[in-house]
């Protein structure tokens, strides 16, 4: 089942969201819970945030990654020196280990742009031993997401065909409260518990804000690269307005929200 998130480049990626997600993997990790000795699987480990974040733990005694993406595998393959880390191309809806085989499965910013995320979460349970963790974050995108959301919302009082992608980017699947906790559930896990994460992100000038979505990362950037000229300019100057907020280009800083979920294999 493939993701639906638009990439264009392993460095876009990062400049986009990879920055963000290292500083949110280590509350993940600590969510979920380690152990000296454990296998642990990454699912869905884009350029490595979370892969080598977990490779910082001398304990662990195996790390799996995969992605659906070969221009994150072969980013994260490039970036990879610890002999106990493996990353491979894979479907998070049909995963490519026997049963049992790990002690925890995670994935991060990854479950709400998978189609049929329910069977992401059973096939992370299936490869989780009995007693073991299965643990997810994603974006909070209608609550928690500020600095995203005032993009989606100034697009739209532009040009009213952004209407149903801002729909979606505000309701993919796992972002409502509670929806990734009924969908732990409903898999079989068993003393799930949901949580946020708050993390903020820091940015130095519109441009450092804007240039990873105007060169076409992620949702917005698909859509962004996609206009007509005039319309571009007047979307470039809106957002830059947006993001100034009548003060001088400079600093912006925007609290950014995950649900978290963790469960136990039974």
């Amino acid at each position: 089942m493939p993701s639906n998130f638009h990439v264009e480049s392993a460095d876009g990626y990062e400049r986009l969201m990879g920055r963000w997600s290292r500083t949110l993997a280590p509350m993940l990790i600590d969510f979920a819970g380690l152990a000296d000795g454990d296998r642990v699987l990454d699912v869905g480990c884009g350029t490595g945030s979370l892969t080598f974040t977990l490779a910082q733990r001398p304990g662990l005694r195996e790390i799996a990654a995969i992605d659906y993406s070969p221009v994150f595998v072969e980013a994260a393959k490039r970036a990879n020196s610890d002999p106990r880390v493996t990353i491979q191309q894979a479907d998070a809806c049909a995963l490519p280990f026997e049963n049992d085989r790990f002690d925890r499965a995670m994935s991060l910013l990854v479950l709400h742009f998978v189609p049929e995320a329910g069977k992401a979460v059973a096939e992370m349970a299936r490869v989780v031993r009995p007693g073991g963790t299965v643990a997810a974050a994603v974006w909070d995108h209608y609550g928690g997401m500020s600095g995203m959301r005032m993009m989606w919302d100034t697009v739209v009082m532009l040009d009213e065909n952004a209407l149903p992608l801002r729909r979606k980017y505000c309701f993919q699947p796992m972002m409502r409260p509670g929806e990734m906790k009924q969908s732990f559930m409903a898999e079989g896990l068993a003393d799930v518990e949901e949580t946020s994460l708050l993390i903020r992100m820091n940015y130095r000038s519109f441009d450092d804000y804007w240039q990873p979505i105007a060169a076409g990362e992620g949702p917005l950037g698909r859509y962004v690269s996609g206009l007509e000229p005039e319309k571009r300019k007047a979307v470039d100057a809106a957002l830059r307005a947006a993001y100034e907020a009548g003060e001088p280009d400079g600093p912006r800083s925007f609290a950014s929200v995950a649900w978290a979920c963790r469960g136990k294999v039974v």
